[in-house]
């Protein structure tokens, strides 16, 4: 994985918690998880969120990503509305929707902002006559492609990204300790990896995920009576 110095500070920038998409107020259903007693500690965290990069919401956003990165680059506008339409329906409630859908707006606008180019601006009407907002793993690969960071970098550094928002969730809401939330992180650092590799041996229509137990977390926490967390 080759990255140039400024596509590495960009990366790291776009993907810092301090971005402004909003990443704090999202849990994935984690928040429900752990008041069900699904997760106790570390370890039960480590393995939860394995399970969400590599089966649930990390392997759909990965293929997600990729489509959009590599239409970008072979300037092909209906693979990206291919991936635009598909990121806007991947998701199984109402409140994975909103967190993808709200994150993905708010990426784009702050890159556009901040980073401007005319293809980005050019898309963001595209996506207003198409009717929605841009998926979050849309959004990164679209603007990681146009900085010409390369698809492995952008796939790792968002499932890193993915993975280490929710360990923070989890250091809050288990509550952990910060040490044993990096005990975590460097438990996920294979198995991010590892989803990053199968994403991209994968073909790009072989789209989905299968990771119940989540979807079914978040379905409760949609009405869970004390809440920190949107999902």
């Amino acid at each position: 994985m080759s990255i140039d110095e400024t596509g590495l500070c960009r990366l790291m920038a776009w993907l810092s918690p301090s971005f402004p998409v909003g990443a704090f107020s999202y849990s994935h259903g984690l928040e429900w998880a752990v008041e069900d007693g699904l997760v106790k500690d570390g370890a039960a965290l480590a393995r939860w969120v394995e399970g969400v990069v590599a089966l649930g919401a990390g392997r759909s956003d990965a293929a997600l990503l990729l489509a959009a990165h590599r239409a970008v680059l072979a300037s092909d506008r209906e693979g990206l509305d291919w991936a635009a339409e598909r990121g806007a329906v991947l998701r199984p409630t109402a409140e994975l929707g909103l967190e993808s859908s709200a994150q993905g707006q708010a990426f784009l606008n702050t890159v556009r902002a901040a980073w401007p180019h005319p293809f980005l601006e050019d898309w963001a009407k595209r996506l207003k006559e198409m009717g929605h907002p841009p998926a979050y793993p849309v959004a990164v690969g679209v603007a990681s492609a146009l900085a010409g960071i390369t698809e492995r970098a952008a796939l790792a550094a968002f499932l890193h990204a993915f993975a280490a928002n929710l360990v923070s969730a989890a250091v809050r809401l288990v509550p952990l300790g910060q040490t044993d939330g990096q005990r975590a992180m460097a438990a996920l650092e294979a198995p991010v990896l590892a989803a990053m590799e199968a994403a991209l041996r994968r073909p790009l229509d072989d789209l989905g995920s299968s990771a119940p137990m989540v979807d079914w977390t978040s379905c409760r926490h949609e009405t869970q009576y004390t809440r920190l967390f949107r999902s």
